[in-house]
């Protein structure tokens, strides 16, 4: 069989199939365009306000967050300075804060200063 269905870029599930111009995942219901597959798939970082994140860059947090598993608060306007974006997860930014230490926070709760 020379045609063979690429994997879900969400999940790389080997368990793909296509349904007219739709290539589909079964595990995670992820649908992507069988017509771009040419193009790679970039990894993308949006802040609350909607600008692009990379890596390095100094945001601040919109929303006083609680820390599980503590009684700490991170508080509004807290600036995170260098932070570092992981791919595949909903926690997506990697981040030291002074005060707290390591944690990851969600890209909705900051904004790029």
């Amino acid at each position: 069989m020379t045609d063979q269905l690429p994997a879900c870029p969400q999940c790389h599930s080997e368990f793909t199939y296509q349904d007219q111009e739709l290539y589909i995942c079964p595990e995670c219901a992820h649908e992507w365009p069988a017509s771009n597959m040419i193009e790679t798939e970039t990894f993308t970082v949006k802040d609350a306000v909607g600008n692009l994140l990379q890596d390095g860059d100094t945001v601040s947090v919109i929303k006083d967050l609680k820390i599980k598993g503590s009684s700490q608060v991170v508080k509004i306007g807290t600036k995170v300075k260098n932070i570092r974006l992981i791919e595949h997860s909903d926690h997506n930014i990697d981040c030291k804060i002074d005060g707290i230490g390591a944690m990851k926070l969600k890209s909705e709760f900051v904004k790029k200063v």
